[in-house]
């Protein structure tokens, strides 16, 4: 068992104790959506596996925030808030905006791209590089600018 799986445990364990309903139906959520991943795989998650899982759930809550926000919905996105400060709490500190530039800038300088249609082997090789420590979404914007597109 990882170090990330018994914190996983752990806080889950200290949420239900500590009586915080917010925190420990988000985790038995990450929890469910960590063991139908390895019953899909017949196999338990490695670490990166488990960051990519931590990620995904992530994404949907910030992608949940936005449409309650733009639905004029702000409790409903005040609770995706919290459950993503829940989740975010699992995954390596965010880099910002001036490391994320360096790191992309260095994947283009690694790999020689030079236009907008070595777009895709560069996130492929900043997505791996930087998994669960930037969003995708921004990686994308900061390639397609340095790249030309």
């Amino acid at each position: 068992m990882t170090s990330l799986y018994k914190r996983l445990e752990q806080a889950f364990k200290e949420a239900i104790k500590q009586q915080q309903p917010v925190a420990t139906g988000t985790l038995r959520l990450l929890k469910s959506a960590i063991r139908y991943r390895e019953v899909d795989l017949k196999r338990q998650l490695t670490e990166e596996e488990l960051l990519a899982a931590i990620s995904t759930q992530v994404k949907q809550r910030r992608e949940a925030m936005a449409e309650y926000t733009k639905a004029g919905r702000p409790e409903l996105a005040q609770q995706e808030e919290e459950e993503l400060s829940v989740l975010l709490s699992f995954l390596p500190p965010q880099l910002s905006s001036e490391e994320m530039e360096a790191e992309v800038a260095g994947v283009i300088a690694e790999l020689g791209a030079t236009g907008p249609k070595d777009l895709g082997k560069v996130m492929k090789s900043a997505m791996a590089r930087l998994a669960g420590r930037a969003d995708g979404k921004v990686i994308q914007a900061i390639a397609r600018q340095r790249l030309g597109s």
